[in-house]
């Protein structure tokens, strides 16, 4: 989502951090770069007005003028007003209310509301017991849509009753909830394909009846410009808590989640990274911030495989790696596990210094595709061949890669980065380990490897 942005703002950077000194005219430079950039990233004019006024104001400050690297002080001031553009204020979701607490989703038909509902339950079912309830009696099969969702993710979700009003719905949802002491209830609203009376008037009631702690309007990240409008009417109208951002993952411009912060003054709590439930993520605007310039966010990355990485088999799995006795069922294990954190380009996206290569990484042919690719590969292999790759001659090959619907070379290119891995943990496995390999480079500043390791990671 936020590339374009990341792209045209460190083409910007680039022109004053390559400057031992900073003066006006420079400053002027870089804030019409950045202006650009973020009117072509679809941001309203109003905010990149106010945003470029207070970040001018800080750079032409005496400290940014008189520092010793004053290009990388304008970037962190840059990062700081991001960060209060962003939100500034609390993103936890508010609990402080009697049992059953009430979620109500709102929003236009199309934003993704019906998926979110089932993700936000599925992020909170570990500590809450949740039922879910739709309103949505216009759309075809909106309803068993969300009954389907719910049984996916085992959270309940209320009976449907053919032929009931949304207000009727809403009075039995909270109802059930009450009787079978759950502690929350999400209600998910109808939607329109734009604005309407009916739709205001009809949202207006049920946050009336029900009474939310929480009313979050889900919104598709691709809208571009016309999430400001979203934003003020639905504030305006019915009065929102939160903002949800779904289709992050597409190819929008970012500039719903700059707009619709400033429009509606009121904290982003979600994003939507992807299709499946589980890909959701909490909104921190530190976090946001550091990707959109460039600098990646490994804590996001960490708590994500501490969320969906399996610790004993990926402790089990390092365990043979490093005897060097892994063999091709662990690598596919590996890249399992891998995919769980999300798509390549997301985690390159994530790590500091190499979000700027991101395009670069993923047009040389190193991400998903290629992992499925010789996900594929592995896949078809026999199991002997799986335990014992140095049976994989040219005949099998072959055989392994009909079956793939790859090349042949594309096996040998496989059996190549296992090679060169197993090479790998053997040699650390004799230096004693990922510890013993650490205190090694930190006595070694310059990276020398022994041994003739020089070069030789697959990173």
């Amino acid at each position: 989502m936020f590339e374009n942005l990341t792209e045209r703002l460190s083409q910007a950077f680039s022109k004053i951090t390559s400057r031992g000194v900073l003066n006006e005219k420079d400053i002027d430079t870089a804030m019409r770069e950045i202006r650009v950039a973020l009117l072509e990233a679809d941001v309203s004019l109003p905010v990149v007005k106010e945003f470029i006024a207070k970040v001018k104001a800080e750079a032409l400050g005496e400290k940014v003028v008189k520092s010793v690297q004053p290009g990388q002080m304008v970037i962190k001031i840059v990062h700081d007003e991001l960060v209060k553009l962003l939100g500034d204020t609390s993103t936890e979701l508010n609990f402080n209310a009697p049992a059953p607490v009430c979620f109500l989703l709102v929003g236009l038909q199309g934003s993704g509301k019906t998926t979110t509902a089932a993700k936000i339950a599925k992020k909170l079912q570990k500590n809450k017991r949740v039922l879910l309830a739709s309103l949505d009696v216009y759309r075809p099969a909106a309803q068993e849509q969300l009954a389907q969702l719910g049984a996916q993710i085992d959270v309940d979700v209320l009976p449907i009753i053919a032929n009931q009003k949304p207000l009727d719905i809403t009075k039995r949802a909270l109802e059930a909830a009450k009787k079978g002491v759950y502690d929350l209830l999400i209600l998910d609203t109808a939607g329109r394909l734009q604005i309407d009376d009916n739709l205001m008037d009809e949202v207006i009631a049920i946050k009336q009846l029900a009474q939310p702690v929480e009313t979050l309007l889900v919104a598709d990240a691709l809208i571009g410009q016309e999430a400001c409008n979203v934003a003020k009417t639905f504030n305006e109208k019915v009065g929102i808590t939160g903002l949800v951002l779904t289709r992050i993952d597409g190819s929008s411009r970012a500039g719903a989640a700059l707009s619709m912060k400033m429009v509606a003054d009121v904290p982003i709590k979600f994003m939507g990274t992807g299709e499946k439930l589980d890909e959701i993520e909490e909104f921190h605007a530190d976090r946001i911030a550091g990707r959109i310039l460039g600098q990646g966010d490994v804590v996001s990355l960490v708590e994500k495989a501490i969320e969906n990485v399996d610790k004993a088999e990926a402790e089990a799995l390092a365990g043979k790696m490093m005897k060097g006795s892994f063999d091709l069922n662990d690598m596919l294990n590996q890249m399992k596990q891998m995919q769980k954190l999300g798509s390549m380009g997301s985690i390159i996206g994530m790590i500091p210094g190499l979000s700027k290569f991101k395009s670069q990484i993923e047009d040389s042919g190193i991400g998903d595709s290629l992992m499925k690719r010789q996900e594929a590969i592995i896949l078809a292999m026999t199991k002997q061949e799986r335990s014992h790759p140095d049976i994989i001659k040219a005949s099998r090959k072959r055989r392994i890669a009909q079956g793939a619907g790859v090349a042949v070379h594309d096996v040998n290119m496989l059996l190549k980065s296992y090679e060169q891995m197993s090479t790998i943990m053997k040699k650390m496995g004799r230096l004693g380990g990922l510890t013993s390999m650490a205190k090694l480079l930190k006595n070694n500043p310059f990276g020398r490897m022994p041994g003739g390791m020089k070069n030789k990671f697959p990173f």
